[in-house]
């Protein structure tokens, strides 16, 4: 073979390639997203404030009843209370996980649970890969659940 030959070849495999690369990444980010959200929500039920706290952009904003949480140190604090006591009072679990393509911020969103396991809203929060490689939360935000209309399944 010519070196020629074998260079186009290469270059070929390397083209066809490359589209299956890129829409294998994608997946493997939102299974990132995903592992780091159920990280996340582990801190709650290990009791963990400090560790929950390292998850936080410097700039979240959590909303919370009817004003906003901006910033790090308030988000943390609000959420203080929330890891009194033995037993959390509630836990969450990432169940639909979208990242942009440029792989710089990604939505996670999934049930929030009661200490007896029922449904009893919704979240949906927008991660961010910062300089530093590491995913941070930027937006919370916890929807109630509403009721099934009468006559569904």
């Amino acid at each position: 073979m010519s070196e020629r030959y074998l260079c186009t070849l290469v270059m070929m495999s390397v083209l066809s390639v490359g589209p299956l690369l890129a829409q294998s990444e994608p997946s493997n980010l939102s299974r990132e997203v995903q592992a780091v959200e159920r990280a996340f929500a582990q801190t709650m039920a290990d009791r963990d404030h400090e560790a929950f706290t390292s998850f936080l952009a410097t700039e979240a904003v959590f909303f919370s009843g009817p004003n906003a949480l901006r910033g790090k140190k308030a988000v943390a604090e609000a959420w203080r209370t929330f890891f009194e006591g033995a037993e959390a009072p509630f836990s969450w679990e990432p169940e639909t996980v979208e990242v942009l393509e440029s792989g710089t911020l990604a939505l996670s969103t999934g049930p929030v649970r009661g200490p007896d396991g029922t449904v009893s809203s919704t979240f949906s929060s927008i991660w961010r890969r910062e300089e530093d490689g590491v995913w941070r939360i930027v937006f919370d935000k916890g929807n109630p659940v509403c009721p099934a209309p009468p006559g569904s399944p």
